[in-house]
């Protein structure tokens, strides 16, 4: 104990000691516009200092700077060089330089070619950028298509998307949670296109600013706005063939002065998707051997509007609506072979279920959004959100037994499903920010509401006569309701640590009430309330110019939604159906990582978890039929990731470009339900995605990926 205080005091001795200076200021044209992007270098002598990019506001900032007297200069395309010689920083004091003004440099832009590659990967202290717009990448592509591209990130073969061997990734889209998952979510990223995207941000390990939900971090993709002043616009088109054929056509329009943008941009798409599975199960006495094998056709539109007021310098206020629909009409197959164990040579019988499914998708969002910036480290921000979304589900089940000659018809069932679920949330969050102590301090707190209504209604299908079966239908709502507040504070330490750290509190309240038809069914409601804390913390050792080290810590959860949560059965065949599990405690999770840039291009990193109470979903053979089975979600007792990605980019040739993302994880997983239900399962994996990018005559370019 005497060690670990003295630790602690030495600590924060040296934080005291080592409040070194600061340098601000303000980058502007010769029409006082913000010049954003542009380089800043801070020299003594010769000697480089410090280097940093101004913001889109052309807001520069530069810390933890020894007491000194420096020269510092500007860069920017089309504009002749700016420096400011003779500056004296003292200790404990942030210098603000004003406004600094660029001078246009006369280059006569008729007869001048300026070219610039975008970087495919960056860096930055809490996450990687991965860049679209002006890559290779912003041709041709979706959104899922892009993130399996994306450093530390793969996409399994049913879409569910993994970050450093992790599931349970939330997505944001321009800052803003979207809540969709599965097929929702996957459908989604599919009819994203590259061409409205700019970024995507990778935070594998959030702070306290983020919401704490998603055991894998968060990947927020960032959609375009043009910057530019006046009005432009385009459209595109897009055509791949695979089994099925992918076609979307699109465009996008922005206007932009000094008081007010306006932008909108939306596409149409008709897409063909397919899935093709095989199962083959033992389970008291029975041999099931299954195929599952699907299509889907799918087409509709995203349009999104939106529009931002200059009221002041440093005042904006905007307002964003994007709307969404799609029909999706499905069609698939499952057919059962049923043998003896006794006999596995000789079919028993055969299922066969032919499925048809119609499904419509809405989707409806409104954002308003208040930021106040001085420009000299006060920022105050203010978001209220709302959403809707939709989604009518017909689906016709027909289920029909025959005897091994394939020809004799033993019994036939056909059920049909409807199946309609409405989603509304509201958020509204504060977030502030100011510069004191030599840091920045970080503080907010948000309410968010979720309430979804999820009708589960059956129909027993006889001939043509239709009747409702009360047995196998009910309705489930469910209401989430989280209330947050954080603090965050990051400085550097001396010129080559930095360090951040934050705490996060949330407080959860969820209720699900479940409406059975009949009263011998009908389940007491399931109420879900605790208060969580989640902690994080950072430091980042630039050892030189070469090479940076980075340690973060953070906790996570992950919430059971109102899929997991509903206890009744989900249908497949006869022989096969679906329910949750009301009694699903939250996935809690720590995360370390380890990450190693060299030369401002190539990325390591190494990274550990552990999550208690994992939601994993199993299989368990039907209690009354031993043919059946049922997935059913359960908490595992532990599980353990250790995983590796590396990032890297080279240039071959001055025509040859190429991008390896490689990652592996070992997984370990833990439980014990007692007698005799133990799960210990360990799973090696590894992914590896390569990107060859080639220069080719008139100004072509061509890839070669996979």
């Amino acid at each position: 104990m005497k060690k670990i205080l003295t630790f602690v005091l030495m600590l924060i001795g040296t934080l005291v000691i080592a409040q070194n200076g600061g340098l601000r200021g303000v980058l502007q044209n010769e029409k006082q516009e913000p010049v954003g992007f542009a380089n800043v270098a801070l020299y003594q002598d010769k000697e480089l200092i410090k280097a940093a990019i101004t913001s889109e506001e052309g807001v520069f900032e530069m810390k933890g700077i020894p007491q000194g007297v420096y020269r510092l200069t500007a860069s920017f395309i089309g504009y002749t060089n700016l420096e400011r010689a003779d500056l004296l920083v003292g200790e404990n004091k942030m210098v603000d330089l004003g406004i600094l003004q660029f001078e246009t440099n006369g280059i006569d832009l008729e007869t001048a070619v300026v070219k610039a590659d975008r970087a495919l990967i960056e860096v930055k202290p809490d996450r990687m950028v991965f860049n679209v717009e002006g890559t290779i990448n912003s041709a041709g592509q979706d959104a899922l298509a892009l993130l399996r591209k994306a450093p530390g990130v793969i996409v399994d073969n049913n879409d569910n998307i993994i970050v450093l061997g992790r599931t349970g990734v939330i997505i944001y889209v321009d800052g803003k949670l979207l809540p969709l998952n599965g097929a929702d979510l996957s459908n989604y990223l599919n009819n994203l296109q590259a061409d409205q995207i700019d970024r995507i941000d990778i935070i594998s390990n959030p702070g306290a600013k983020y919401d704490a939900e998603g055991n894998a971090g968060i990947i927020d993709i960032q959609l375009k706005k043009d910057k530019n002043l006046g009005a432009n616009g385009s459209v595109n088109a897009t055509y791949s063939q695979g089994r099925y054929h992918r076609a979307n056509t699109g465009g996008s329009g922005n206007y932009r002065n000094k008081r007010v943008n306006v932008f909108a941009n939306g596409n149409l798409f008709d897409n063909g998707r397919f899935h093709d599975m095989n199962f083959y199960s033992r389970q008291n006495g029975f041999i099931l051997d299954e195929i599952n094998r699907g299509r889907d056709d799918e087409r509709g539109y995203d349009l999104r509007l939106g529009t931002d007021f200059f009221l002041t310098p440093h005042q904006t206020i905007g307002f964003l609506v994007s709307s969404g629909q799609s029909e999706v009409n499905s069609n698939n197959l499952n057919r059962i072979n049923i043998l003896n164990q006794q006999s596995p040579q000789s079919i028993d019988s055969i299922l066969i279920a032919r499925n048809r499914g119609d499904v419509n998708r809405e989707r409806l969002t409104a954002n308003v959004n208040y930021r106040y910036d001085n420009r000299k480290g006060r920022i105050l921000n203010i978001d209220a959100d709302w959403g809707r979304f939709g989604n009518e589900n017909i689906r016709i089940q027909p289920n029909q037994y025959y005897a091994a000659d394939q020809v004799t018809e033993l019994t036939a069932i056909q059920n049909d499903f409807d199946t309609p679920t409405d989603i509304d949330i509201y958020t509204f969050k504060v977030d502030y920010e100011q510069d004191l102590w030599g840091g920045k301090w970080s503080l907010g707190t948000k309410v968010s509401q979720v309430s979804t209504e999820n009708d589960f209604r059956v129909f027993d299908v006889v001939e043509t006569m239709r009747t409702f079966n009360e047995r196998l239908s009910n309705i489930f709502d469910y209401e989430e309701r989280v209330y947050a507040g954080y603090v965050n504070y990051s400085r550097p330490i001396n010129q080559a640590l930095q360090f951040n750290s934050g705490l996060r509190v949330e407080q959860t309240d969820a209720t699900g009430d479940l409406i059975a038809f009949l009263p011998e069914l009908q389940e007491p409601p399931v109420e879900l309330n605790y208060l969580n804390w989640f902690p994080s913390a950072g430091l980042t050792w630039q050892m030189d110019r070469r090479r940076t080290v980075a340690l973060n810590y953070g906790r996570r959860i992950n919430r059971p939604d109102y899929n997991v949560l509903n206890p009744f059965n989900n249908l497949l065949s006869q022989l096969s159906y679906m329910k949750g599990n009301p009694f699903l405690r939250p996935e809690i999770v720590n995360n370390l990582e380890l990450g190693l840039t060299l030369d401002y291009r190539y990325n390591f990193k190494v990274a550990y978890s552990r999550t208690s109470d994992q939601i994993t979903r199993l299989i368990a053979p039907d209690e009354v039929d031993p043919r059946a089975g049922f997935m059913t979600w359960e908490n595992l007792a532990m599980q353990t990731v250790w995983s590796f990605n590396a990032s890297l980019p080279f240039q071959f040739l001055p025509w040859w470009s190429a991008y390896f993302n490689i990652n592996a994880s070992h997984l370990d997983n833990q439980a014990d339900y007692g007698n005799g239900a133990v799960v210990d399962v360990q799973a090696f994996t590894y992914n590896i995605y390569q990107q060859h990018t080639f220069e080719l005559p008139y100004g072509f370019k061509g890839e070669i990926s996979g």
